[in-house]
């Protein structure tokens, strides 16, 4: 007969492997797109301090469940690693297909969520709240997954397909991207014809993006004699630069009234937005009130379409943002390219002219989905670096009957939604992948 300390240990044993039996029997059936999805979402790569190497350690461990996918890693700035995927094609030598997703996020306020900003919770309505769940931590995993759904399926691309999960796109991808496209290793890749993120769409098609504005930052400074502040008179620096932001204010509204009007839309419009007036003698308190300052700055948010003319910008500003004549200089900081290697704006084509354009509309349909009409981007992506090497690209994250919540509270994506990406992604993966005509 067994004694009371052998049943003792006897009923321990058998209740550690019942709970590691229930355990793993769990991380099994937790094991889905939507759980991959979760924990890539709860690495907190949000700018100032992205952490870079979590994200690339889980996403190559994803990987490394799907056969044929190899990954090579890349630092062509120090601290900012790039991860790329590639899946072969059995056709090599055809130019390749990129699919890019940027590994950072900006910062979120924790006192301004509903649930904490890399929880990943998912509430009752299947909402998913995470930053970077639009924006866009989406797209890394739906292109993994649909990979992984193809393989398993026994697809095998013709045409070698890339992913590319780059770092600081936020900040204006200049240690990613930019230097990326530039590499001897990106050159090798002979791309043809590249996907980066878009927008959710509030309405029932997916939105497509064939251009983004270009940022350019202005700054614009008067300078004037100080005096006191009872006195009146002219060519102060605050008076300046007062005249100036009237006078920026005017274009504003004259390319606004065009989108209002409904001529255009927002993106399809020279926007220009105050952001900061510096001026004053300050104390330890506020500002000396009494004094009338000798400089006065202001600076502009000011975004270019593809088809605006650069040195006709830069001669409106000269002449009438910021005339030399009234003490005023100005400094502009272009934020990227504004012209491909040819010097063409830095647009891709949505017509006819474009064999690619046609097979990603296809693929769309043949997902049973319906595209809005093609948009250029309000504000701007990494897709403007590899446009400047002529290679076409086309914006397009799959969401739909969405809000879009990029960089706001409470940003989350519908687990139904995100499922659907990933059907979207697999007819698009191998309908441009299995393209043969375009050999450029």
């Amino acid at each position: 007969m067994a004694t009371t300390r052998q049943l003792h240990s006897i009923l321990s044993l058998t209740l550690l492997t019942l709970l590691l039996s229930t355990t793993t029997h769990s991380e099994h059936e937790n094991d889905t797109p939507i759980s991959r999805f979760q924990r890539y979402l709860r690495i907190n790569t949000a700018h100032p301090t992205p952490d870079y190497t979590s994200a690339i350690s889980y996403l190559i461990s994803q990987s490394n469940s799907i056969p044929s996918i190899y990954h090579k890693t890349f630092e062509f700035s120090p601290g900012k690693p790039l991860l790329l995927f590639t899946w072969p094609g059995s056709h090599p030598s055809l130019p390749s297909i990129l699919l890019n997703s940027h590994l950072d996020s900006v910062p979120a306020e924790p006192s301004k969520w509903l649930h904490p900003p890399f929880s990943a919770v998912r509430d009752a309505d299947g909402l998913i709240f995470a930053r970077g769940a639009q924006d866009d931590k989406c797209i890394a995993m739906q292109y993994l997954e649909a990979i992984r759904s193809l393989n398993s399926k026994g697809f095998v691309p013709v045409r070698t397909v890339h992913i590319s999960l780059v770092p600081d796109e936020e900040v204006g991808g200049f240690g990613g991207w930019a230097m990326f496209v530039e590499s001897d290793e990106f050159e090798k890749m002979n791309v043809g014809f590249a996907l980066d993120e878009g927008q959710a769409s509030v309405g029932d098609e997916f939105r497509v993006f064939y251009a983004d504005r270009i940022p350019w930052n202005l700054k614009i400074k008067a300078t004037g004699q100080p005096g006191h502040g009872s006195r009146l008179y002219d060519d102060s620096a605050m008076e300046n630069l007062m005249k100036s932001v009237e006078v920026v204010s005017r274009f504003r509204e004259s390319q606004f009234d065009v989108v209002k009007a409904g001529k255009a839309l927002n993106s399809e419009v020279v926007s220009v937005n105050p952001v900061y007036v510096k001026a004053g003698v300050p104390t330890h308190d506020g500002f000396v009130m009494n004094v009338q300052p000798s400089e006065a700055e202001a600076g502009f948010d000011l975004r270019l379409t593809p088809t605006t003319d650069p040195d006709e910008m830069k001669r409106r500003i000269a002449a009438e943002w910021a005339p030399s004549v009234r003490n005023m200089s100005f400094e502009i900081i272009e934020k990227g390219p504004l012209r491909d290697c040819l010097g063409h704006p830095l647009m891709t084509a949505t017509n006819d002219s474009n064999p690619w354009w046609l097979v990603f509309k296809q693929a769309i349909a043949s997902a049973g989905e319906k595209l809005s009409r093609p948009e250029i981007l309000a504000s701007t992506t990494d897709a403007r670096y590899i446009r400047q090497k002529g290679i076409p690209v086309l914006g397009f994250s799959p969401m739909k009957n969405t809000p879009i919540l990029l960089h706001d509270h409470n940003e989350h994506l519908r687990d139904t939604v995100y499922m659907k990406g990933i059907q979207v992604y697999e007819s698009l993966i191998s309908s441009l992948s299995s393209f043969l005509e375009a050999s450029h």
